[in-house]
Protein backbone atom coordinates (compact mmCIF):
# COMPACT_ATOMS: atom_id res chain seq x y z
CA UNK A 1 0.00 0.00 0.00
CA UNK A 2 1.17 3.42 -0.88
CA UNK A 3 0.89 6.34 1.77
CA UNK A 4 -0.63 9.44 0.43
CA UNK A 5 2.18 11.75 0.61
CA UNK A 6 5.45 9.75 -0.42
CA UNK A 7 8.21 9.53 1.71
CA UNK A 8 12.41 8.44 0.65
CA UNK A 9 14.85 7.24 0.97
CA UNK A 10 17.78 9.14 -1.28
CA UNK A 11 21.05 6.93 -1.71
CA UNK A 12 24.67 8.87 -0.70
CA UNK A 13 25.14 9.79 -4.73
CA UNK A 14 22.27 11.99 -4.54
CA UNK A 15 22.46 14.25 -2.14
CA UNK A 16 21.36 17.10 -4.32
CA UNK A 17 18.29 15.57 -5.41
CA UNK A 18 17.69 14.95 -1.23
CA UNK A 19 17.58 18.51 -0.63
CA UNK A 20 15.33 19.60 -3.66
CA UNK A 21 12.51 16.97 -2.30
CA UNK A 22 12.89 18.63 1.03
CA UNK A 23 12.95 21.96 -0.25
CA UNK A 24 9.66 20.80 -1.95
CA UNK A 25 8.65 19.87 1.50
CA UNK A 26 8.52 16.02 0.79
CA UNK A 27 10.21 14.07 3.79
CA UNK A 28 13.41 12.76 2.35
CA UNK A 29 15.66 10.64 4.17
CA UNK A 30 19.40 10.93 3.36
CA UNK A 31 21.37 8.34 6.04
CA UNK A 32 24.72 8.41 6.48
CA UNK A 33 24.34 4.36 6.66
CA UNK A 34 27.11 1.97 5.42
CA UNK A 35 26.03 -1.32 3.23
CA UNK A 36 23.33 -1.12 1.21
CA UNK A 37 21.40 -3.71 3.21
CA UNK A 38 20.92 -0.83 5.77
CA UNK A 39 19.14 1.19 3.11
CA UNK A 40 16.89 -1.57 2.01
CA UNK A 41 15.83 -2.35 5.76
CA UNK A 42 15.21 1.62 6.00
CA UNK A 43 13.05 2.05 3.37
CA UNK A 44 10.90 -1.33 3.89
CA UNK A 45 10.69 -0.36 7.52
CA UNK A 46 9.81 2.90 7.11
CA UNK A 47 7.75 2.48 4.30
CA UNK A 48 9.73 4.79 2.15
CA UNK A 49 10.72 4.88 -1.88
CA UNK A 50 14.27 4.23 -1.92
CA UNK A 51 15.73 6.46 -4.42
CA UNK A 52 19.13 5.08 -6.42
CA UNK A 53 21.88 5.25 -9.25
CA UNK A 54 22.87 1.61 -8.12
CA UNK A 55 21.55 -0.68 -10.38
CA UNK A 56 21.95 -3.66 -8.17
CA UNK A 57 20.00 -1.61 -5.21
CA UNK A 58 17.49 -0.66 -7.60
CA UNK A 59 17.21 -4.52 -8.52
CA UNK A 60 16.32 -5.53 -4.97
CA UNK A 61 12.99 -7.40 -4.38
CA UNK A 62 10.69 -6.40 -1.55
CA UNK A 63 11.07 -2.46 -1.90
CA UNK A 64 9.72 0.23 -3.80
CA UNK A 65 12.95 1.57 -5.57
CA UNK A 66 13.06 4.58 -8.10
CA UNK A 67 16.03 4.15 -10.76
CA UNK A 68 17.31 7.36 -10.93
CA UNK A 69 18.47 7.65 -14.91
CA UNK A 70 20.51 11.02 -14.99
CA UNK A 71 23.71 12.32 -13.02
CA UNK A 72 22.39 16.19 -13.27
CA UNK A 73 20.22 17.24 -9.83
CA UNK A 74 17.26 18.92 -11.99
CA UNK A 75 17.21 15.75 -14.33
CA UNK A 76 16.88 13.65 -11.36
CA UNK A 77 14.27 15.87 -9.51
CA UNK A 78 12.38 16.30 -13.54
CA UNK A 79 12.21 12.37 -13.20
CA UNK A 80 10.92 11.78 -9.80
CA UNK A 81 8.00 14.20 -10.14
CA UNK A 82 7.09 12.86 -13.38
CA UNK A 83 7.22 9.27 -12.72
CA UNK A 84 5.64 9.54 -9.14
CA UNK A 85 3.24 12.50 -10.56
CA UNK A 86 4.72 14.22 -7.50
CA UNK A 87 2.39 17.88 -6.44
CA UNK A 88 4.80 20.91 -6.55
CA UNK A 89 3.53 22.61 -3.99
CA UNK A 90 2.37 26.08 -4.22
CA UNK A 91 3.86 26.65 -0.28
CA UNK A 92 7.21 24.93 -0.31
CA UNK A 93 9.63 25.01 1.98
CA UNK A 94 8.02 22.99 4.93
CA UNK A 95 11.10 20.99 5.77
CA UNK A 96 14.70 21.70 6.76
CA UNK A 97 16.91 21.16 3.23
CA UNK A 98 19.82 19.97 5.43
CA UNK A 99 18.32 17.39 8.37
CA UNK A 100 15.06 16.57 6.89
CA UNK A 101 13.48 18.11 10.35
CA UNK A 102 10.20 20.07 10.43
CA UNK A 103 10.17 23.91 9.83
CA UNK A 104 7.78 25.74 12.03
CA UNK A 105 6.65 29.35 12.09
CA UNK A 106 9.24 31.58 14.05
CA UNK A 107 8.70 35.64 15.22
CA UNK A 108 11.37 37.94 14.86
CA UNK A 109 12.19 38.42 18.32
CA UNK A 110 12.72 34.54 18.62
CA UNK A 111 15.54 34.82 15.52
CA UNK A 112 16.65 38.20 16.66
CA UNK A 113 20.52 36.78 17.65
CA UNK A 114 20.58 34.00 15.14
CA UNK A 115 20.43 35.88 12.31
CA UNK A 116 22.40 38.84 10.96
CA UNK A 117 21.66 42.82 11.36
CA UNK A 118 20.55 42.91 8.21
CA UNK A 119 18.67 39.83 7.37
CA UNK A 120 16.52 40.94 10.41
CA UNK A 121 15.35 44.53 9.40
CA UNK A 122 14.70 43.48 6.01
CA UNK A 123 12.68 40.11 6.43
CA UNK A 124 9.30 40.01 8.50
CA UNK A 125 8.41 35.95 8.02
CA UNK A 126 10.86 33.11 9.57
CA UNK A 127 10.87 29.54 10.31
CA UNK A 128 13.27 27.60 12.15
CA UNK A 129 13.91 23.70 11.95
CA UNK A 130 12.56 21.57 15.08
CA UNK A 131 15.18 19.22 14.28
CA UNK A 132 18.68 21.20 14.22
CA UNK A 133 17.38 24.68 14.53
CA UNK A 134 18.68 26.57 11.93
CA UNK A 135 16.42 29.96 11.02
CA UNK A 136 15.43 30.54 7.32
CA UNK A 137 13.67 33.09 5.61
CA UNK A 138 12.37 33.99 2.28
CA UNK A 139 15.41 36.00 0.43
CA UNK A 140 17.20 35.24 -2.88
CA UNK A 141 17.69 31.91 -2.33
CA UNK A 142 14.45 31.42 -2.09
CA UNK A 143 13.21 33.28 -5.04
CA UNK A 144 15.43 31.38 -7.12
CA UNK A 145 13.86 28.09 -5.84
CA UNK A 146 10.51 29.39 -6.55
CA UNK A 147 11.60 30.74 -10.05
CA UNK A 148 13.09 26.82 -10.65
CA UNK A 149 10.16 25.52 -9.18
CA UNK A 150 7.94 27.61 -12.14
CA UNK A 151 9.98 25.87 -14.44
CA UNK A 152 9.87 22.29 -13.34
CA UNK A 153 5.83 22.54 -13.38
CA UNK A 154 6.28 24.23 -17.59
CA UNK A 155 8.51 21.40 -18.17
CA UNK A 156 7.73 17.98 -15.79
CA UNK A 157 4.45 17.79 -16.05
CA UNK A 158 4.21 17.16 -12.56
CA UNK A 159 1.16 15.68 -11.22
CA UNK A 160 -1.16 17.61 -8.43
CA UNK A 161 -2.13 14.06 -6.69
CA UNK A 162 0.53 13.14 -4.98
CA UNK A 163 0.35 9.86 -6.33
CA UNK A 164 2.42 7.34 -5.71
CA UNK A 165 2.87 4.81 -8.65
CA UNK A 166 5.82 1.94 -7.79
CA UNK A 167 4.69 -0.95 -6.19
CA UNK A 168 6.51 -3.29 -4.30
CA UNK A 169 9.07 -6.19 -6.42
Amino acid sequence: MCPDIPRFIVDRMLGRLARWLRMLGYDALYPDVGPDGELEWLARSQDRILLTRDTALAGKKGIRVLPVESVEPGEQLRQVVRDLALELKDEPLSRCSACNGALREASRAEVRDRVPEHIYYAHSRFAECEGCGRTFWRGTHWQNMLHELGMMREGAGGGRNGGCTIPSK
